[in-house]
Formats: structure tokens, sequence, C-alpha cells
């Protein structure tokens, strides 16, 4: 080759030297530039270079959605707003738009040895974070407001047509034009949602809703309008459901701006404490409560408060065929097992059925069992963060105590008052006192009134690392929920998020979270960030604060100078309109750019 290249300069053929040059530079630039489209190549936030252009496309034309464009300022504290470039990519696929990466890991999926108890349900999460950005449908607008969303929400932003068809003699969803409508019915609310849960106090007066039953589990919840309409009542509920041929429920509950995530009873314990919900419901929920020794019954025993309620209604509890007889006799044998006991039954109007279950307060009947099965558990395989735990097969022991079991205060003192499980430490209840005072001053100093948030746009808001729960409990009065996040690499303080009458998770933020695409219109954290440099890659959290954040939502990060500087330059490669505000608050709103992938052929 180099003699052939010789010859051709001394015959002073520089036109073909000059198109082989060409055609290997060509060549050269296709070799390093050719990504897959599921991966990321991009820059390092340790060494910033200057931009080079982005791939854009136009804001989404909808009015709706121009109306909605950031009014924040593109300049901060750095003085450059574009330090770094990111060669952002989409994600691919015919699911892309609804990608959950620990719930949609295909080949981990193909690969189970069993899926006898819902293991292909549960979280499988890719070796590397995938680092594309989900793409936004293609209609998508600025979702219905909150509470004429809690009845209707548009089409397009979850345009899934087939629970509609799959639910349309139960009065689930219909679509009307534009709309999805939820009218209030389900498989066991026959006279609409409303009067159902009426029937459920009248059937056991002790229940109070909004007194002292405030939180509450909705296990296989469907499109949550259950947890939706008691929320008129002052109940938060837990609503979950797995991701199933049930196509995108969970999707349509957040979309209404209800509380739920994506959860099943499987193999593992629910992301919950123990002794959190102050009842459990389930309504036709196709849990087999006796199934794998008892052990979905176990872990609803685990996570309902002592004295707590559990709600079951389905047909072995009003019918009478074999298959239901069969059905219930096993329930019976169950719940006699793990000392509960019936403390109401009825039958509606309609002929739907329900019975209530009580949990004890003493471990008195655990003592006369003929039978020690389930056994009681050792204290010291506890484990409350309940984080890849595989399901127990052991009774969780009552809380002890020379007084006995106390429940929280009745809502909405216990908001504030001393939670039963806080730390007996000395100066406990003096730190937990001192959090409350410090959230409920900086939400009304700073965050509603300094921030330029638009707080009246906001429904669904993520606290990503809830600490004892004090900026929701300082916001509670605003028309919204805050799902509470306890990091799985901080204190364990979600038993007391719980006992002041608010929901949460365990989470790891090294992994992605269980929710679609687009369901939280605020994320909150505050100084999260420096202990995840530790252990994972700031830009797959970020990737994953995008996935789960709905366009023209918006984040607010308290945290170091040092940490914004770090975060910002991300945030805008984005083309996040960001803000910084007292050298400690960094204010983001998402905008509707997503980059264009480029193919080469």
């Amino acid at each position: 080759m180099a003699r052939s290249v010789e010859n051709l300069i001394r015959e002073r053929k520089y036109p073909f030297i000059i198109s082989l040059a060409i055609l290997l530079i060509c060549v050269g630039f296709i070799f390093f530039t050719t990504t897959n489209d599921d991966q990321l190549f991009y820059t390092s936030t340790l060494d910033l270079e200057k931009p080079k252009s982005i791939s854009t496309i136009p804001p989404n034309p909808d009015p709706i959605n121009e109306q909605n464009t950031s009014d924040l300022s593109t300049t901060d504290q750095t003085g450059d707003p574009n330090a770094v470039n990111y060669n952002w990519k989409l994600c691919t696929g015919p699911g892309a738009v609804d990608l959950i990466p620990c719930l949609d890991n295909w080949k981990a999926i193909k690969a189970l040895k069993s899926r006898r108890h819902m293991e292909h349900r549960e979280r499988h999460c890719p070796e590397q974070s995938l680092r594309c950005l989900v793409p936004i449908p293609e209609r998508y607008r600025i979702p219905v407001l909150w509470p004429k969303s809690r009845d209707m929400i548009w089409f397009d932003n979850v345009p899934h047509p087939k629970l509609v068809e799959y639910k349309k003699d139960q009065n689930w969803v219909v679509k009307s034009g534009n709309y999805l409508v939820f009218p209030g019915g389900g498989t066991q609310f026959k006279g609409g949602v409303t009067k159902y849960i009426e029937f459920i106090e009248k059937t056991l007066p002790t229940i109070e809703w909004g007194k002292n039953i405030r939180v509450i589990l909705d296990v296989g919840c469907g499109v949550a309008s259950f947890g939706g309409h008691l929320q008129d009542k002052n109940v938060i509920t837990m609503s979950f459901a797995p991701k199933d041929e049930h196509e995108a429920q969970i999707q349509f509950a957040l979309e209404r701006g209800i509380s739920a995530t994506l959860s099943v009873i499987g193999t593992q314990q629910l992301t919950f404490p123990y002794n959190a919900f102050d009842m459990i419901h389930c309504a036709r929920c196709r849990v087999h409560w006796d199934a794998n020794g008892g052990k979905p019954m176990i872990e609803l025993n685990r996570i309902l408060r002592p004295g707590g309620f559990f709600v079951w209604s389905a047909t072995p509890v009003y019918l009478d065929d074999e298959r239901d007889r069969n059905v219930w006799n096993a329930m019976v044998a169950v719940i006699e097992s793990i000392c509960w006991k019936v403390v109401a039954k009825a039958v509606d109007p309609t002929g739907i059925g329900l019975v209530i279950y009580q949990k004890p307060v003493s471990p008195s009947c655990y003592e006369k069992r003929q039978e020690n099965n389930p056994p009681l558990c050792d204290e010291n395989d506890k484990h409350n963060k309940s984080w890849y735990v595989p399901l127990s097969s052991c009774l969780s022991k009552l809380p002890a105590s020379k007084t006995g079991y106390s429940w929280p205060n009745p809502w909405p003192e216990r908001l504030n008052s001393k939670p039963p499980s806080l730390s007996t430490e000395l100066g406990a209840e003096e730190i937990f006192n001192e959090d409350t005072r410090h959230w409920a001053a900086l939400v009304l100093d700073v965050y509603i009134n300094g921030l330029g948030i638009n707080w009246s746009s906001i429904r669904n808001v993520m606290d990503m690392n809830a600490g004892y729960g004090g900026f929701a409990a300082a916001i509670v009065d605003l028309p919204l929920w805050v799902m509470n996040v306890n990091p799985i690499d901080k204190p364990d303080t979600l038993s007391v998020i719980y006992d002041r009458g608010l929901i949460g998770v365990y989470h790891d933020w090294c992994e992605s979270f269980n929710t679609y695409p687009r369901t939280y219109d605020l994320l909150h954290s505050s100084f999260l960030f420096q202990n995840l440099t530790r252990r994972c890659d700031l830009i797959d959290v970020i990737v994953e604060m995008d996935r789960i954040l709905r366009p023209g939502g918006w984040i607010l990060i308290q945290d170091t100078m040092e940490m914004i500087n770090t975060l910002t330059p991300i945030f805008r490669s984005l083309q996040w309109s960001m803000t910084i505000h007292q050298e400690r608050f960094l204010v983001g709103k998402k905008s509707f750019w997503r980059p264009v992938n480029i193919r080469h052929k």
C-alpha cells in the first residue's frame, strides 16, 4: 500500500489521492460516531468541553403546551449555561414510550426458571443502566388538572384502548372523544365506588374514614377509583397492581392524579415497613392468599398495623358454588392460623359481599394455637428495609410495649404528634419536632412564594429523600399528594412517615423506580446526591428523573453549591430551564424537547 501511494505521488495523480483521503476520513467518522440506539456516549462531568450543536425538534404545537412554556432564566451562577455536551439518544423499540427499565427487562424475564409465583412481574433491572431518553407520545399535552383529572384524562397522553374494551361491561373506563372517562365503576362497585365506600363504613361503624383510618393499601387496584374517591374523606391510599395484561391501569391512575405504584405480591416483600397500614383492601384482586403456605397473607400481616382491618370483597365471600367454597375454606384456615378474626360480613343490595378481618393487638392468641404454624419470627431476622427481601414464612411479632400497642392519634392530629414508631433514644422527639418546624418554615417562606413554581399545576409529587416526611407534612393542605421515598442507604424513617398518616416506599436511586414514564409533576430532594456519587453515576439518576417527570414538570433540589454546579449542566443539556436561588436551591422545569436519533445507512 505504501509503495502504491508513492507511485501515485510520483505520477502526480493528486485528485485520486485527495478522493482517497476524503473516503478514509468519512469511514473513520462513521466508525466513531455510530452508536447503538439503546446506548448513550456522553462527556463526563469531570472532563467538560465546549458544546456542539444538539439536534432538536420543535415544541409541541398544542396551545395547551404553549401556555406552559418556561419562564425561568437560562443563566446560572457558573456563567456558562452550555458547559458540556451530551449526545443524548432516544430509546427505541415498540414499547419505548412507556419504558420501565426494571420491569421491561425481557432478556432477564425470558431466562426465569419459574413464573409460578409472579416472578416475571417483579423487578429485574438491566446490568447496565439504559442511558437513553424515553420518547413522548406524538400528541402529548399538559395533563388535565386536578380535581377534573380524577374523572377524565387526555386519551393521547395514555393511548391504550385495550382496558376500555377488556372492562367495557364493568364501567372502569370509557373513551369519549379525546378523553378517557372514569365513571367510578369496577368489578365489585356495581352501584358505584362512592356507595361501595359508604357500604364498608356501614358494615363496620368502627371504621371512621379520615379519622382512625387514614392510610390504606389497595391491592390489585385496577385504575385506583377506590383510592381516588377516598381522598374526599381525608384518606390517602397506596394503590398498587402489577404491569400485566390489564394494560396501563397504574398509568391511568397516575395520569388521573391518584397515588399508585407498580408492584406485585410474588416472591419478595413489598417495599413498605412493618405495621404501616391502617387498612388493607382487596376487591377481586386476583391474589391467591393461601398460596405458597399462606405467604401472601403472612406478608399482609407484616405490613398491617396491629388492630388494623383487611377488607376482602370477592366471590368466595358471597357465592356458594364448589370453587368459591373451596377458596373460602382455604381462606378460613389461613386466617385462623395467623390469629386474625372476622369482625363483620355483609352483602350489599347489588349482591356484592365483603368480609372484614382484624389483626390482633395482643400476642395471647399466638400462645394458644394448637400448632405453631406459621411460627413466630426471630427478631434477629427482621428486615424493615424490604428491598429484594424474600417473602417470610413466619409471623412478625407484635410491637413490645408495657402499656399495649399504641394506635396513632386521629387524623389530622397524628400528622405532627409524636409517632409511635419514633426512636426511644434521648433527644429523638426533639429532633423530630425541630424537623417538623424546619420544613413548615422553609415551605412557607421559600418554596411556595420564593421559587417561581406554579403550584396550582402540581398534583403528583415525589420526595426522593423524605426523611421524617417533613416536606410532605408542610404541603399537606395543598391539593396534591406526595410519594415519600426512603433511600436504602439512608436511615430508616419510613415507619415514622406512615405513623404521621403519609405514604411512601423504600428505593435505591441507583436503579429505576417502579412507575411509568411521565407520571410526576414535581420531584423534590434535599441533600440526596452526595451519597449517590459513592455508589452510582449521577447521569443515570438524572436520566431516571427525566423519565418519570412529566413535560412541563418541575424539579426542586436543595443541596450544596458544589453539587448544584455539577447537576446544572446535565439538566441544561436536556434543554430544561434552570435557575439557582440563595446558593442552595436548584429549580428546573422540563421542556418538551427530545433528541432526534441519526441513523447511518
